[in-house]
């Protein structure tokens, strides 16, 4: 029995966009260090975090996540393109 083309899409989706968002977050944590000389806040939410510390590092680390995670569901949608002849299911071709 072959299994269902939508389960390894979710599958394979759900791990790219896991797997860029740790390598972002990593990434993140490295420049942040550069940027600033010190370690990110551990918690930008938490209340003893400065506002000047957790806004641009929640700032920063959410559009790098969020970008990292789009280019890595987009690569893996161009290759089950390539090898299905069609979009996975539930994503749609923008005309």
């Amino acid at each position: 029995m072959a299994a269902n083309p939508s389960i390894g899409w979710r599958l394979v989706g759900t791990a790219s966009a896991v797997l860029a968002g740790l390598a972002a977050r990593k990434l993140m944590v490295r420049g942040w260090r550069l940027a600033t000389g010190n370690n990110p806040p551990a918690n930008p939410a938490a209340p003893g975090t400065q506002w000047r510390e957790a806004i641009p590092y929640a700032l920063a680390s959410g559009a790098a996540i969020g970008l990292a995670r789009m280019l890595a569901t987009r690569k893996v949608a161009g290759y089950y393109r390539k090898s299905t002849g069609h979009l996975p299911p539930g994503m749609e071709e923008v005309t």
